[in-house]
């Protein structure tokens, strides 16, 4: 259920370093109604939608361009469409749903969402499918801080909230793991048209379980929109997004592409030089005081990273190299999508026992033990080897490690913030993804063979797949070390919060009681 004004008040100021920021068992634990697991379920339900589609349409491709008529950049233009409107206006539907309500939110950009699917599922021309994947994007954008808000504010601050966090992540992770599967399934049993389409009945029935269990809350009661902050920032990370995925066709030192990359930092920096100055800033700055929230979403950006990357060359390499069919790439990740799940869910459990920060730092680790496993690939790698064994520890290692970054970016930021935290955990993540794979595709290219023939070898693309394994592997490292030295460590038990002096994080710009409508 949404917080009331007691919970808003009492939470308001959470210190980095005191206990209650490192999500942990309460004293007296509240246990969360039936009711609040099904908002849970419903705000899930639509995170694995959104993610679900930033994956699912891979190894669609083929078949789309056969139908379409579509040329290689159009191709391209399928999957960056969505990345670069679901990254480019995130931060804006993380402010929206605090300041105009969580459960309109969540309707818009599920109502958005379910008609662009109908579109590209229609759609009879390249740029009608491109169109409708840029739309799906900005429905995402607006329905995906929603639900992790949602989430935090069913449920109360305990464990029973790390656990609903952990059913989140889990949750947004199957639907990136379940790409390939969904996707090959669907090409394999129907046509290309269905990765689309079945988004239709699927968000139907979590619209009709929207309607029924969700109440509205926000708590930027008075407040207005910050429209040149808003304009700037969706801007700023659309252009840099735009940059970033064009690396993969032109390459870093391309003038067009450095300078569409500087163009988008110039215009994040306004955005902050404005930000600063505002009386009602679309982002409040002193969020970024706390370290958890800002190491969190560094962590989160590192790791998302490594994920997006893992599963674009994993389908890859099954296909191309080992010549898996679309069906058989998806059944062979399953395993992998079943560890991400199982991996999140055991992180509300361990958490309590060997601390958040040290858990994110374990399970980066053991994800780095996995990409490293991968990169020893060969081109006549067996399934258990080379997919299934280092699938289960990449994907295992980072659902430990994101369900307690997660849990420490919300619950360090006041109510008044959840929304805007929420959008920027999700904003991290799909940023890292974008930029990881823009990387990790370069390195791959650099260090694949030259093609001196018009049927190149199968062969030659596993060095390449084997280096961008290494150059993960190397990112999750550092990602642990990271989280090592700039996450807040828990506070001794022995130690009082008095004696403790934590910094604290500056007080938000909102009213001093939240406004709570039911619907």
């Amino acid at each position: 259920m949404p917080q009331t004004d007691s919970e808003s008040d009492s939470d308001s100021v959470r210190t980095p370093s005191a206990p209650s920021s490192i999500p942990t068992p309460s004293a007296t634990p509240s246990i969360p109604t039936p009711r609040a697991w099904a908002v849970v379920l419903t705000a899930c339900a639509g995170q694995f939608l959104v993610v679900l589609d930033v994956s699912v349409v891979n190894v669609a491709l083929p078949s789309m361009r056969t139908d379409l008529g579509l040329s290689a950049l159009g191709l391209q233009w399928v999957l960056n469409a969505y990345a670069i409107a679901f990254a480019g206006f995130m931060l804006l539907g993380g402010r929206a749903s605090d300041l105009y309500g969580r459960k309109a939110m969540f309707l818009l950009g599920l109502g958005l969402f379910t008609g662009a699917s109908v579109a590209g599922g229609l759609a009879q021309e390249g740029w009608q499918l491109v169109a409708a994947r840029a739309v799906q994007g900005l429905g995402a954008a607006v329905l995906s801080p929603a639900t992790l808000t949602l989430v935090t504010a069913a449920v109360p601050a305990g464990a029973a909230r790390t656990r609903a966090i952990g059913t989140w992540t889990a949750v947004g992770a199957a639907g990136g793991a379940a790409g390939g599967f969904v996707g090959g399934l669907l090409v394999d049993l129907l046509s290309w048209r269905w990765v689309l389409l079945i988004n239709v009945p699927v968000g139907g029935l979590v619209l009709v379980g929207a309607l029924l269990w969700l109440r509205e809350s926000r708590t930027g009661a008075g407040r207005r929109l910050d429209l040149p902050g808003a304009v700037l920032v969706t801007a700023g990370l659309a252009t840099l997004a735009y940059g970033i995925v064009q690396t993969e066709e032109a390459g870093w030192t391309d003038p067009t592409t450095l300078l569409t990359l500087l163009g988008g930092l110039a215009l994040l920096g306004v955005f902050v030089a404005v930000e600063a100055r505002t009386a009602e800033p679309l982002m409040r700055l002193g969020i970024f005081r706390t370290r958890a929230v800002s190491a969190a979403n560094v962590a989160i950006l590192l790791c998302g990273s490594s994920s997006f990357g893992m599963w674009f060359f994993m389908t890859t390499y099954a296909q191309s190299v080992l010549a898996y069919t679309p069906l058989q790439a998806g059944l062979a990740l399953v395993p992998s999508s079943l560890s991400v799940v199982l991996g999140s869910k055991l992180a509300p459990y361990l958490m309590p026992i060997v601390g958040a920060r040290n858990l994110a730092v374990i399970g980066a680790l053991v994800g780095a033990a996995g990409f490293a496993w991968q990169s020893t690939l060969t081109a006549d790698g067996t399934f258990l080897g080379t997919i299934l064994g280092p699938g289960i520890l990449m994907m295992a290692g980072l659902g430990l490690a994101t369900t307690p970054l997660a849990a420490l970016a919300t619950s360090s930021a006041s109510p008044a913030d959840a929304g805007l935290v929420s959008g920027l955990v999700n904003t991290s993540r799909t940023m890292g993804g974008a930029l990881g794979l823009a990387v990790l595709s370069t390195i791959a290219a650099a260090a694949t063979p030259a093609v001196t023939s018009a049927a190149p070898d199968p062969a030659s693309l596993v060095p390449g797949y084997a280096m961008a394994f290494r150059a993960a592997t190397g990112v999750l490292i550092g990602a642990a070390v990271l989280m090592l030295l700039w996450l807040p460590k828990p506070a001794k038990p022995t130690q009082s919060a008095q004696a403790e002096q934590p910094e604290q994080p500056a007080q938000p710009d909102r009213p001093s009681k939240s406004v709570v409508r039911r619907g």
